[in-house]
């Protein structure tokens, strides 16, 4: 089950539901606080598409994550989640905007040794592994992605 809510006490009690239910607990991102929150607790094991989530600034890519982020995420192991659903929805400018916020996120992750994950699984892992190393992953970072 995937939590999609915006409001950080419901998502708090949904964690802790899916936690005692010993469910695997995935939030999908919010804003930069929720997110904040959201990987701070040690209950969560994956943060789902954070590159949906910021505005790009005038300088620089909103993806969703920075160094401080991917670090919190590699302490809890806490992964980060990529959803493939989302980047096939999207067509010209908008997925290339999409695909280069990926390619900073799969790079800070690389940097910190936080996991990444890809959504859903019912791909090729070929293709995906190959998409992954297209992206900037590690060939150990995209083998441990694209694992059941």
């Amino acid at each position: 089950m995937i939590i999609e809510t915006r409001d950080l006490n419901q998502a708090r009690k949904l964690i802790e539901e899916n936690f005692k239910k010993k469910n695997q607990v995935i939030v999908k991102a919010q804003n930069p606080e929720f997110n904040r929150k959201i990987l701070e607790n040690k209950k969560v094991d994956i943060l789902l598409s954070p590159e949906l989530t910021e505005k790009d600034k005038l300088k620089e890519r909103g993806s969703g994550l920075n160094e401080v982020l991917c670090k919190i995420a590699a302490k809890n192991k806490t992964v980060i989640g990529i959803d493939l659903k989302e980047i096939l929805k999207t067509k010209g400018k908008e997925r290339a905007i999409l695909l280069s916020r990926l390619i900073q996120n799969i790079k800070l992750c690389k940097r910190t040794a936080t996991e990444i994950k890809i959504f859903p699984e019912k791909y090729n892992k070929k293709d995906l592994f190959s998409l992954l190393l297209t992206l900037g992953a590690s060939t150990n970072q995209a083998k441990k992605a694209i694992e059941a």
